[in-house]
C-alpha cells in the first residue's frame, strides 16, 4: 500500500516532465534568424545614374558586374529592390528616361529593357537582332518625353535602332553593311534631330554617318584615312569632336566632323609632357572640352582650346578616379576627380570650362584596407543658402561602395563579398581566465557607457544614434557574437578570398566583418590576382601561443605563367605576417597531409616548367619531406585535351642555381580520351580532412560490406563533344555521358558506367565510398540524379565473428594502392525535378551523424536531401530486415519536400558555391553558402540527439526536480504514517 501511493504521484509527474520534453520537428516563425543570417550585395559598380527628384526616395540606380540592377537608398545605402540578370545576361548600359523608368542593355546589345524606378518592376522588354557582334551602345536623349515619336537610341549587332520610350517598340533600323566598321560613339546634340555616329573601319579609315532621328534616313557619310592607323578608343569633347590616339600611343588626334565634314588634328604627346615615355591611352570620359590619358603610371589632364589645340592643365603621379560630367546649371557643367595619396583620399569638384575654379576641394581619411578609387560617380543637390552640394559616389579597389558628402564618409557598402573564390574556416581563440588591467579599465567604461546609453533609452531621451549604439552593443554582447571559442563549436571565423583580392573574416555568430585585408601591390607585383587559399598553420599544443595562419596563393598578372605570390596572414587580427614573391609560376598546389613541429602545413606548388617546389624552405621541412619522398603522388587534369596524368618526384632540380626544395618530377599514368568521343566536364576529388566513423556497413541480413576507402579516388565525367552547346544542339542519339572512378596512384579506371541520352552540365559531390552526380537526361526530358557506391571485395572474408575474436582478419594489415583491388559498385539512377548550380555534402566531427546532400537549386535555395533517398539498394519491395535497416521503397523521383529547405523563403542570389564545416557537437554541421548573397545556418541531419534544444525550458525541469523531491518526502512521511497507524491497529 505504501509502494503504490508512493508511485502514483511519482508517475504523474515523470508524464508531466516527459510532455514538456516532445519534439519539435519545424522551425517556428520566431526562431528563424537565430542560428542563422542572410546577407544580401549586388558586387562591383560598373555605372550609376542618380534619381533625386523633389517627390519621392532619392535613391542612386547602379549595375554591377555581377549583372545585378539595383535600385539603393542614398541615405542609407540600402537596396530598395534588386535584378540578377544572370551570368550570361552582361549590362552594357543604363540611364533614366522620363524620370520614372529606368532603361537597360544587356546581353551584348540584343535585349533592351525598361522598368519602373519606384519598385523594379519590369515594363516592357525589346529584342535587338542584327548582322553582326559590335561594341554596343545606348543612348538616352535628355528632352525625352512622353510620345511614341521620342526615341531609344540603340547600337548594338551592326545595327542602329530607334526604339519607342513608351512600350518598347523599334520604329526604325539602319544596318551599318561595313562588315569592318566599329562604331565608337551615337551623338545626338541637344535639340537636334540629326544622330551621328562614329568610328573607325580597317585600322586607319574614320567614319561618319549623319542621320535624322525621325526616320532613319541617311543624310551624310564621309571618311577619312590616317596611314598610321587608330587605337580603338575615342573620348567625346564636344557635340561634333571626338579625340583618339594614333596606333603608336604617341600621337593625340583631334577629330572634327562639324557640319558633316571630316578633319584631323596631329599633336606629339612629346610636345605636351616632356618627360612622358611609353604609350599612352585614352581613360573613356564624357567632359566637354577635356579628356584624359595615362602614360606609365603619370595621369594627364588636357584641355582643348580652339580648333585641335590642347593644353595640359594638370599632370598627377596619384590613382585618380574622374567621373563623367553633370549638368549644374544653364550652360555649366561640373565633374569629380578623387585622386589617392597615402591613407587619404583628395575631392575635387571642378567646372569642365574652367579647371582652376574648384567647387568642393576636400580631403577624407580612408582604410588603406579598400585600396585606391577606381570609379566615382557625381550628384549635385541644392543647400538651404541656395548653394550647389555634391554627393560623391565611390568604388573603390576592393569592390566597395561609399557615399561621400559633406568631408565624411555617409554610408559604406562591402560588395566585394558578392564575388567569394575561395573559403576557409578557423578556431576563434581560447577564452582566457586573466585579463589585463587596461582590459579592466575599459570594460568599466564601456559598462558605464552602456548604462547610460540603456537609462536613455529607457527614459526615451536617446537620439537614432545612440538607439544604434544600444543595438550594436546588445549584438557584442550576445552569447552567439562572443570572440573566444564556445564548448560545442558553433562560433568560427569563416575566412574568405574575394576576386578582388581581399580578405575577409565573417563570424558564424552574426556574418559581421571581423577584419579585412587587402592583397596589396609591391613593386615586383602591380597587379596581384588572388587564387586560392588554404590552412597554413593550425596550432594545437600551442593555441594559447600562436595564432593560426591561413595561406593565399596569387598571381602577378592574368596569364597563367605569371610568377606568383604567397601571402600568410593571421587569422584572428588579419595581419599580414609575411609576402613571398616568387621567381616561378604556380599551376597547382598541394596540401601534404605533414606538418612541422609548429604546425605549419607543408605544401607543394607545381610551377608551368612541371617543377615541385617545397613550401615551407626549412631544413625540418625538408626533412620531413625527404622521409615520406617516396609517398607523395598526385594528378593533373588537362580537360581541353581530354588528358588525365599522374606524377612523382623524382630527384631534386638541376641547374644553374642550386635549390634543394626544388624537385624534378615524373610522369606514372596518363589516361587519354579520345577527342572524336569523349570530352570532360567535370572532375571530383574526395575531401582530404573527411572523417570516416567506420569502414563497415551492416546490411539487412546481418552481412557486412566494407567500404572502398581511398584518399585517392578521382570522379570524372564526360561527355560527347556535340553536347558542349546548349540544351537542343544536340538529339538525344548523338549524346552520351560517362561517369568513371580512378584511382590517381595507378591510373587504373575501377569503375566506368555510360548514361546514353543524357548530357551536362554535371555537378557531383564525392563523400567516403560514394559518389552522386546530377545531369540532364534528354530521352526523359528531365534531370537526373545518380548514386555509385564502392567497395572493397578483399576484405569480404572478414565476417567470421571468430576470426575478429582470434585476430586471423586482415582489417589491419596495411593496403597498396599498386595491387589490383577487389572492388564491387552498386549504383542507382533517379529523377530530379530541378536544375543544380552546386551540391556539397554534411560533415561532423566524428562521421557518425546521418549525411544530407544540400543542394543549391536553380531558384538558388538550398534543399537538404537524406543521402538515404539515394541509397542504390533500395528497392521497390524492400524485406522486413531491409525496413528495419533503413532503406525506404524505391520510387523514380526523389522527393522535395518544402520544408527541407534550409535557406527557408530566402534567396541565396547567384548562388555559386556551398561549404560545410563540422562543429565540435557531433550532430551538428555548420552550412555557409555564398553567391551574390551570402547565407549560413546550422544543421543537424539526425536532429540534435547529443544536446538539449534552444527553446529548452530550464525552469520548467528546475521545477519538476523540485517537485519530484518534494512529492518524494510528502509520500515517503505519508507511507511512514501510515504505516505506523497499521502497526496501532
Amino acid at each position: 500500500m505504501a509502494i503504490r501511493s508512493f508511485f502514483i504521484p511519482f508517475l504523474l509527474f515523470v508524464l508531466c516532465f516527459c510532455s514538456s520534453l516532445s519534439p519539435v520537428l519545424s522551425l517556428y516563425e520566431d526562431q528563424v534568424g537565430l542560428m542563422d543570417w542572410h546577407q544580401q550585395y549586388i558586387g562591383k559598380v560598373k555605372q550609376a545614374v542618380f534619381s533625386t527628384q523633389k517627390t519621392g526616395r532619392r535613391r542612386v540606380i547602379v549595375s554591377t558586374e555581377e549583372n545585378v540592377i539595383a535600385s539603393l537608398d542614398l541615405r542609407h545605402g540600402e537596396i530598395f529592390w534588386r535584378h540578377l540578370l544572370g551570368s550570361n545576361d552582361v549590362i552594357n548600359g543604363i540611364d533614366i528616361g522620363l524620370g520614372k523608368y529606368v532603361i537597360t542593355l544587356s546581353s551584348g546589345g540584343s535585349i533592351l529593357r525598361s522598368w519602373n524606378l519606384p519598385d523594379g518592376q519590369m515594363v516592357w522588354e525589346s529584342f535587338l537582332q542584327g548582322p553582326k557582334h559590335s561594341k554596343s551602345l545606348l543612348l538616352v536623349p535628355t528632352n525625352l518625353k512622353i510620345e511614341k515619336d521620342n526615341v531609344i537610341v540603340v547600337f548594338s549587332n551592326g545595327r542602329l535602332h530607334a526604339v519607342s520610350c513608351i512600350d518598347g517598340e523599334v520604329l526604325w533600323k539602319k544596318d551599318f553593311e561595313a562588315e569592318s566598321f566599329e562604331a565608337q560613339q551615337v551623338i545626338q546634340p541637344s535639340g537636334s534631330d540629326l544622330i551621328y555616329v562614329v568610328g573607325f573601319s580597317a585600322s586607319s579609315q574614320f567614319k561618319m554617318y549623319q542621320i535624322n532621328a525621325r526616320n532613319g534616313e541617311l543624310l551624310k557619310h564621309e571618311s577619312a584615312t590616317f596611314s598610321s592607323g587608330f587605337l580603338r578608343e575615342v573620348s567625346l569633347v564636344s557635340s561634333e569632336m571626338v579625340v583618339a590616339l594614333d596606333s603608336t600611343g604617341s600621337i593625340l588626334l583631334a577629330i572634327s566632323f562639324q557640319n558633316g565634314e571630316i578633319s584631323f588634328q596631329e599633336t606629339p604627346i612629346s610636345n605636351l609632357v616632356e618627360d612622358s615615355s611609353g604609350p599612352a591611352v585614352i581613360i573613356p570620359l564624357s567632359v566637354p572640352g577635356i579628356f584624359v590619358i595615362k602614360t606609365n603610371s603619370v595621369t594627364i589632364f588636357i584641355k582643348v582650346i580652339g580648333k585641335g589645340k590642347f593644353e595640359v592643365v594638370e599632370k598627377t603621379n596619384h590613382e585618380t578616379a574622374v567621373s563623367n560630367a553633370l549638368p549644374i546649371s544653364e550652360g555649366q557643367q561640373a565633374f569629380a576627380l578623387v585622386q589617392h595619396a597615402g591613407s587619404e583620399i583628395h575631392l575635387a569638384v571642378k567646372l569642365a570650362h574652367d579647371w582652376d575654379d574648384n567647387l568642393l576641394k576636400e580631403s577624407i581619411k580612408m582604410d588603406q584596407q579598400r585600396g585606391i578609387p577606381h570609379k566615382v560617380f557625381i550628384n549635385n543637390y541644392i543647400r538651404t543658402d541656395r548653394s550647389h552640394g555634391f554627393r560623391l559616389l565611390i568604388v573603390m579597389e576592393d569592390h566597395s561602395l561609399l557615399l561621400l558628402q559633406q568631408g565624411a564618409v555617409v554610408w559604406s557598402r562591402e560588395d566585394g563579398l558578392a564575388s567569394i573564390i575561395d573559403v576557409t574556416a578557423s578556431e576563434l581563440p581560447l577564452e582566457r581566465d586573466g585579463v589585463s588591467v587596461a582590459k579592466v579599465e575599459h570594460n568599466l567604461f564601456e559598462w558605464l557607457k552602456g548604462h547610460m546609453l540603456k537609462l536613455k533609452g529607457t527614459l526615451m531621451l536617446a537620439s537614432p544614434k545612440d538607439v544604434a549604439a544600444i543595438q550594436s552593443m546588445r549584438i557584442k554582447s550576445s552569447e552567439k557574437s562572443k570572440m573566444t571559442r564556445d564548448h560545442n563549436g558553433f562560433r568560427k571565423l569563416l575566412i574568405v578570398l574575394t576576386r578582388a583580392g581581399k580578405l575577409f573574416a565573417l563570424h558564424t555568430g552574426d556574418g559581421r566583418v571581423v577584419w579585412s585585408h587587402l592583397l596589396h601591390k609591391s613593386e615586383a607585383c602591380q597587379s596581384p590576382i588572388g587564387l586560392n587559399l588554404y590552412q597554413w598553420q593550425v596550432p594545437h599544443h600551442h593555441a594559447l601561443d600562436e595564432n593560426p595562419s591561413v595561406l593565399v596563393i596569387s598571381r602577378c598578372g592574368p596569364s597563367s605563367d605569371a610568377p606568383g605570390v604567397l601571402s600568410f596572414v593571421d587569422t584572428y587580427t588579419g595581419k599580414e605576417l609575411n609576402s613571398l614573391s616568387l621567381i616561378h609560376a604556380v599551376v597547382q598546389v598541394i596540401p601534404l597531409p605533414y606538418t612541422d613541429s609548429t604546425e605549419q602545413r607543408l605544401h607543394l606548388l607545381v610551377d608551368s616548367d612541371k617543377h615541385a617546389h617545397l613550401y615551407p624552405k626549412t631544413s625540418e621541412a625538408l626533412s620531413i619531406f625527404k622521409h615520406e619522398f617516396s609517398n607523395i603522388y598526385w594528378y593533373s587534369v588537362e580537360d581541353h585535351n581530354g588528358i588525365i596524368k599522374g606524377h612523382a618526384l623524382k630527384c631534386m632540380c638541376i641547374g644553374e642555381v642550386v635549390d634543394e626544395f626544388c624537385f624534378d618530377t615524373r610522369d606514372l599514368w596518363s589516361v587519354v580520351f579520345p577527342s572524336e568521343s569523349e570530352k570532360i566536364i567535370a572532375t571530383v576529388p574526395r575531401k582530404l580532412n573527411e572523417v570516416v566513423h567506420t569502414q563497415a556497413k551492416v546490411i539487412a541480413d546481418q552481412d557486412v560490406m566494407y567500404k572502398y576507402i581511398s584518399r585517392n579516388i578521382l570522379f570524372v565525367a564526360t561527355v560527347a563533344p556535340k553536347c558542349s552547346g546548349g540544351i537542343g544542339s544536340v538529339t538525344p542519339e548523338e549524346s552520351w555521358l560517362v561517369a568513371y572512378l580512378i584511382d590517381t596512384v595507378t591510373g587504373r579506371i575501377l569503375h566506368r558506367v555510360t548514361h546514353h541520352g543524357a548530357r551536362g552540365p554535371v555537378h557531383a559531390v564525392f563523400s567516403e565510398n560514394w559518389v552522386v552526380y546530377h545531369y540532364f537526361n534528354l530521352r526523359a526530358h528531365r534531370y537526373e540524379m545518380s548514386v555509385i557506391e564502392i567497395y572493397d571485395q578483399s576484405r569480404a572474408d572478414n565476417k567470421d565473428v571468430w576470426k575478429l575474436v582470434f585476430g586471423k582478419h586482415n582489417l589491419t594489415s596495411p593496403i597498396s594502392l599498386f595491387s589490383r583491388p577487389e572492388v564491387i559498385t552498386k549504383s542507382q539512377s533517379y529523377f530530379f525535378t530541378h536544375s543544380v548550380k552546386a551540391i556539397a555534402v554534411t560533415s561532423t566531427a566524428k562521421g557518425i551523424t546521418s549525411e544530407q546532400l544540400l543542394i543549391g537549386t536553380i531558384g538558388d535555395q538550398v534543399l537538404a536531401l537524406d543521402k538515404r533517398f539515394l541509397d542504390p539498394r533500395r528497392s521497390v519491395n524492400p524485406t522486413q530486415a531491409e525496413k528495419e535497416e533503413g532503406i525506404i521503397p524505391l520510387t523514380d523521383s526523389l522527393p522535395i519536400i518544402p520544408q527541407s529547405y534550409i535557406t527557408h523563403a530566402l534567396r541565396v542570389e547567384g548562388l555559386r558555391g556551398i561549404i560545410t564545416v563540422p562543429a565540435k557537437l557531433e550532430s551538428t554541421t555548420l552550412v555557409f553558402a555564398h553567391g551574390v548573397d551570402l547565407f549560413f545556418t546550422q544543421l543537424a541531419p539526425s536532429r540534435t540527439y547529443d544536446s538539449l534544444t534552444e527553446d529548452f525550458s530550464y525552469a520548467l525541469l528546475l521545477i519538476t526536480i523540485v517537485a519530484l523531491v518534494a512529492a518524494i518526502i510528502v509520500t515517503w512521511r505519508l507511507s511512514e504514517r501510515k504505516e505506523l497507524q497499521d502497526k496501532w491497529r
